[in-house]
């Protein structure tokens, strides 16, 4: 199949005057093909998210809005779900009831990454946010059968730039669902202090690893309390992490 680009190309340049010949030579494609595309009938019209994949948009090969898809990013490897059996792909994410404010930046992330349309399914304590979209499976290359912490996690050659730019956010993502910040109370010689500490837990080592080196690009100290549980408790990391993911909403 090829690009609606390309399909609105040819048809442009027959109805500017070209012959299929002609329009089929401008766009690299055989004679039938565009003869398929140019006879005289109207141009369907584009449904779904073809126009709005930044991954197969001609000429567009990085996200529109880079801070929402690495945000949704973060939020896929925590608590998404990416189905690809069916006739057309959906992308869920859970989220508790408990805090509105995320299902709220979820369904925003969705539709200014590839959404047109958002659903918002109830469960008994949670919400799964969900978007159909064929191409869904274009912008997130980890999706695949079994859970997350039983295969590889790698990010794509194109994706790591865009992590590697937009840290913060997918630290915001994956902590929005799989972290928490809370006060943390501790007891030394009879005396209580209080004070706060981010936490994420992942079973995945490798979406651990991508935290970790989120965390290390931005400068925060960090250290793992067990295996699947990394801690964010300085003082000046928890300043700095609250800059960029904050309490849960």
């Amino acid at each position: 199949m090829h690009p609606p680009e390309i399909r609105a190309r040819a048809r442009q340049a027959f109805l500017s005057g070209a012959t299929v010949a002609e329009a089929a030579r401008a766009v690299g494609l055989n004679y039938r093909t565009v003869w398929h595309w140019c006879r005289d009938r109207p141009e369907p019209k584009q449904h779904g998210t073809a126009l709005r994949c930044f991954r197969c948009r001609e000429g567009v090969r990085v996200p529109t809005d880079p801070a929402a898809y690495a945000y949704l990013l973060g939020l896929y490897l925590g608590d998404g779900h990416l189905v690809t059996s069916a006739r057309v792909p959906v992308l869920r994410i859970s989220c508790s009831d408990s805090w509105p404010g995320l299902i709220e930046a979820c369904d925003d992330a969705m539709r200014r990454v590839l959404a047109e349309k958002v659903q918002r399914v109830r469960h008994p304590g949670c919400v799964s946010v969900q978007s159909y979209g064929t191409h869904w499976p274009c912008l997130f290359p980890q999706h695949g059968p079994g859970r997350k912490h039983q295969r590889p996690i790698v990010l794509a050659d194109w994706q790591r730039p865009i992590v590697e730019a937009q840290a913060g956010d997918l630290l915001r993502g994956l902590f929005h669902s799989d972290g928490c910040r809370f006060a943390n109370r501790v007891v030394v010689r009879g005396k209580e202090y209080v004070y706060p500490r981010y936490m994420f837990n992942n079973e995945s080592a490798d979406i651990m690893g991508l935290c970790q080196q989120a965390l290390d690009r931005l400068g925060i100290a960090w250290r793992m309390n067990r295996r699947n549980s990394l801690s964010v408790a300085r003082r000046e990391a928890v300043a700095a992490l609250d800059q960029h993911v904050g309490p849960k909403s």
